[in-house]
């Protein structure tokens, strides 16, 4: 194995460890203290609930990652993931976001090294592959970090 190939599958085993055995259980490690009415409780008119920003993370990575990289059909629509306030249950959104990973991890684990530098077109862009997971990962730990903090509060 080349050293660039040894980079880039590091790469891609990193992201799914921490989209996989990071992200996830502290997610639903929240969910799981939290009621179906305190899981779409928002701060205010303008914020987000945790179920909202769960929605949004697996409409992100389904986006970016399984149809953007794995050539599914793109399904999202982005705005749904926010304006939705009817109670979706625990278990539903549990179930979203491990199907959610499982398919990211299917995608990442099949990816060839080579392609991180092949551009995709994602939300209307030109992204290189690697950004693409870089993007994905990212986003998860940020939106991870809002979960945590709603659930504290």
């Amino acid at each position: 194995m080349k050293n660039s190939d040894a980079v880039a599958s590091a790469f891609l085993n990193q992201s799914i460890e921490y989209l996989v055995n990071h992200y996830q259980p502290k997610i639903e490690s929240c969910v799981a203290q939290l009621s179906d009415e305190q899981i779409w409780w928002r701060p205010n008119s303008s914020s987000n609930s945790i179920g909202n920003l769960i929605l949004h993370v697996c409409g992100n990575a389904r986006q970016w990652i399984v149809s953007g990289l794995g050539d599914e059909r793109d399904h999202r629509v982005r705005d749904l993931e926010f304006s939705q306030t009817e109670i979706i249950p625990r278990e539903e959104l549990v179930k979203l976001l491990d199907d959610t990973l499982t398919d990211v991890r299917t995608v990442l684990e099949n990816l060839p090294t080579e392609s991180l530098l092949q551009s995709r077109k994602i939300q209307g862009r030109d992204v290189l592959v690697l950004e693409a997971v870089f993007h994905v990962t990212e986003h998860f730990s940020m939106h991870t970090g809002q979960i945590i903090l709603l659930t504290k509060r």
